[in-house]
């Protein structure tokens, strides 16, 4: 028997990134979007642990490393018991983007094994191991529209009434986390602490594409753009082309553009993909990690 369990792409609507801690991390402020992309993850019983790509892609670890196996290992850990699974990824999230494909994994992963050997882990317990595992896990198993806090673990759900179209260019270069840190750290040696501002949560509520742009923000974008200064062009190529408002994801190197619907969203992706070959179109919110079939 296996079990596939689908989990999407994170951006952050908004990311205030505060001093860095003792520990290495910075404390966060954000507002976490589930938006169209994603992962599917098959599980089946095996005798060892084993990772497999649908395709080969550069850049995903097929051994313990993979955050997939770690899920699976905490799973397991956490029951006391001794089950491993062959875990089969089909990418659809870009990797090293900004967009968490590793931690949508993670969380399809837990949710898939769960149902595979029937655990009846409940919420609470799912969401500790997934903080466990890395900050924005937690998030995937939610979806939807969500606060984080502390490092991006502690996920609060947001009443967001909006119907939200982006326009995705990932690059074809991967960008690492811990380097845009490090180049936010430099250009912010004393940052405030971050805090979601109500502009925010009005714009979801009131759920208009020009609101919404107004209150967006990524403190780590100007490390990004520092480590990889030609992703400003193609940012500046999104507005022209008609987006409300262009971002970058996360920590990069994915750019993001707002777009006031589905057809300006369709206009701005044929613009874009002039110069760039994948260029995708995602709506927002869509759900955390679940399951999509049994077999």
């Amino acid at each position: 028997m296996s079990v596939t369990v689908r989990a999407p792409a994170k951006i952050n609507l908004y990311l205030g990134v505060g001093p860095r801690r003792p520990d290495g991390f910075h404390p966060l402020a954000t507002v976490y979007q589930a938006v169209g992309l994603y992962d599917d993850v098959t599980v089946t019983d095996a005798e060892d642990w084993s990772v497999v790509l649908s395709e080969p892609i550069a850049g995903v670890p097929l051994d313990d490393s993979n955050l997939a196996v770690k899920a699976g290992r905490a799973l397991v850990a956490h029951h006391g018991i001794d089950r491993r699974a062959r875990i089969e990824i089909h990418k659809g999230i870009p990797v090293a983007g900004g967009m968490a494909g590793g931690s949508a994994d993670a969380a399809a992963t837990l949710v898939a094994l769960d149902r595979l050997w029937e655990l009846g882990t409940s919420d609470h317990d799912l969401l500790t191991l997934a903080a466990g595992l890395g900050s924005d896990v937690p998030f995937a198993l939610v979806g939807g529209t969500a606060a984080g806090s502390g490092r991006g673990e502690v996920v609060t759900p947001l009443q967001d009434d909006g119907s939200w179209w982006w326009v995705v260019v990932p690059d074809d270069e991967g960008l690492s986390t811990p380097s845009v840190y490090a180049a936010y750290d430099r250009l912010h040696p004393s940052p405030p602490v971050p805090e979601i501002p109500a502009v925010m949560y009005d714009a979801l509520r009131r759920g208009v594409p020009d609101h919404l742009a107004v209150a967006v923000r990524n403190d780590l974008e100007d490390a990004t753009l520092d480590l990889r200064p030609e992703l400003e062009d193609t940012l500046q190529a999104g507005m022209r082309a008609g987006a409300i408002i262009a971002m970058v994801s996360g920590s990069g190197p994915t750019t993001l553009y707002l777009c006031e619907d589905a057809d300006n969203a369709r206009a701005v992706a044929a613009a874009l993909r002039d110069g760039h070959p994948d260029v995708r179109v995602a709506a927002a919110p869509v759900a955390g990690a679940h399951v999509v079939s049994y077999a």
